[in-house]
C-alpha cells in the first residue's frame, strides 16, 4: 500500500462532519487529514487532533494537503474547486456538483489540463437499498423494467432556520439536493433518458426554494418517476420496481447517516451499514419457471467505498468511479427539469455527454 493522500477539509459543517470525517477517519493508512476549515470553531479537533485548523479557503489551498474534500454551499463549488485544481490539488466536490453545466465543463476541462483527479461524491451509490437493487436488476430477476419510481421523502412543515438550503439562492431547494442523489441512481441503473417532463415547485407556504418534484424521464418502454416532498408524514416504499416478470419493493432508510449523525464512527458500531430483517424488501417474481414472493436480504451499505475507490485511483492509476461528467449529466437534468416544469411540457433530455457508469 502506498503513502496515505495528506486531505484538507472544506469545511466542518454537516456534509463535511458527518459524512465524510468518519470515513477519512477510519481509513488512516489512506487518508491523513492535515488540515479542516473551519470559519469559528475547532470542533474538527475531536477527530483529527494534529490537523491545522484554518478559516478561510485561501489558507486550506495554501498548506500541503494534496486532495481537498470540498463541502461548502453549493454556490462556491465551482470558484473553490477551480481555485483549488489550479493550485495542484485533486479535489472531491460534494453533491450537486456544480449549480449549471457550464462551470460543471469548465472544471473537467481545468482537472484534465492539470492531470488531477476531479470526483463528485455520490454516496448514495453506496446505501444498502440501491446496492441491492443494482444486484436485483443486475441478476434479471424482474425481467426487462417498465417502471421505476424512486421517493426521497422528508416531514418537516416548517422553515428550518438558518439553512440556506431553503433561501432563494443560486443551487438552492430540494431539487438540487435530494434530486441529484436520485437523479445519478437513475442514470447509474438505466444511462441516458430521452425525455424529461417535470413539476418542479415550492409547495409550503412560507417555501422560498424549492420542496416538491415530481420529474418523469422517459426512456421508451421504461419510465423513471423521482419524487420528493417534504409534507409526507407516512411515506410509502422508497423505491417501487416493476418488469415483464415481477415486482420489488422497498422502504426504509439507509442506517448509516443516523449513526453518523449521533457522532458514531463506522468502527465503533457493530454490523455497521446492515439493516434489520424487519426492513428487507419484498420480491415477488417468477424465478426458474416458480412464482416467489419473498422478502430480499439487503447488502451492507458502506459509504466508504467511495473513498477506498478515491485512494486507488490517486495513488494506483484504477479507474474512477465518480467521475465529473457523471457531476455533469446530473446537473444537466437538474437544467432540463427546471426548464421543463417552467414551459409545463415535455423537452428531450438533450446535451448529455456519453460517459460509462461503473457496473
Amino acid at each position: 500500500m502506498g503513502m496515505a493522500i495528506k486531505t484538507g477539509i472544506a469545511a466542518f459543517g454537516v456534509s463535511g462532519k458527518f459524512m465524510h470525517a468518519p470515513y477519512l477517519k477510519t481509513l488512516p493508512d489512506l487518508f491523513d487529514v492535515v488540515s479542516v476549515q473551519e470559519r469559528h470553531a475547532s470542533a474538527s479537533k475531536d477527530l483529527f487532533p494534529d490537523a491545522t485548523i484554518v478559516r478561510t479557503f485561501d489558507e486550506l489551498v495554501a498548506g500541503d494537503a494534496e486532495l481537498l474534500v470540498i463541502t461548502t454551499p453549493n454556490d462556491t463549488h465551482f470558484p473553490y474547486a477551480k481555485q483549488a485544481l489550479l493550485a495542484g490539488k485533486h479535489v472531491v466536490l460534494e453533491k450537486p456538483f456544480t449549480i449549471d453545466t457550464k462551470d460543471a465543463a469548465d472544471l473537467i476541462d481545468i482537472a484534465r489540463q492539470q492531470s488531477r483527479i476531479l470526483s463528485v461524491y455520490q454516496n448514495r451509490r453506496y446505501v444498502t437499498d440501491f446496492l441491492t437493487i443494482k444486484e436485483i436488476l443486475g441478476q434479471q430477476l424482474l425481467g426487462e423494467v417498465h417502471d421505476y419510481e424512486a421517493h426521497y421523502d422528508r416531514y418537516r412543515v416548517e422553515a428550518k432556520p438558518n439553512a440556506w438550503r431553503e433561501e432563494p439562492l443560486p443551487g438552492s431547494g430540494i431539487w438540487y439536493d435530494l434530486g441529484a442523489h436520485l437523479i445519478d441512481q437513475a442514470l447509474y441503473l438505466f444511462g441516458m433518458p430521452q425525455t424529461i417532463t417535470a413539476d418542479i415547485r415550492m409547495q409550503r407556504p412560507h417555501a422560498r426554494a424549492t420542496d416538491y418534484f415530481d420529474v418523469r424521464l422517459g426512456y421508451g418502454f421504461l419510465t423513471v418517476t423521482l419524487k420528493s416532498g417534504m409534507m409526507v408524514r407516512e411515506p410509502g416504499p422508497r423505491y417501487a420496481i416493476h418488469g415483464v416478470k415481477g415486482s420489488f419493493l422497498k422502504s426504509g432508510e439507509d442506517p448509516q447517516e443516523v449513526y453518523l449523525r449521533a457522532g458514531k464512527l463506522p468502527s465503533e458500531v457493530p454490523n455497521f451499514g446492515m439493516e434489520d430483517e424487519s426492513q428487507y424488501g419484498l420480491l415477488h417474481t417468477e424465478i426458474d419457471g416458480v412464482v416467489v414472493k419473498k422478502k430480499y436480504p439487503t447488502l451492507k451499505g458502506n459509504y466508504g467505498y467511495y473513498y477506498e475507490n478515491l485512494y486507488k485511483t490517486i495513488r494506483e492509476g484504477a479507474e474512477l468511479r465518480e467521475k465529473p461528467e457523471h457531476g455533469y449529466n446530473t446537473i444537466r437534468i437538474v437544467e432540463l427539469g427546471l426548464e421543463s416544469s417552467e414551459k409545463k411540457c415535455t423537452i428531450p433530455c438533450d446535451g448529455l455527454m456519453d460517459v460509462n457508469y461503473p457496473r
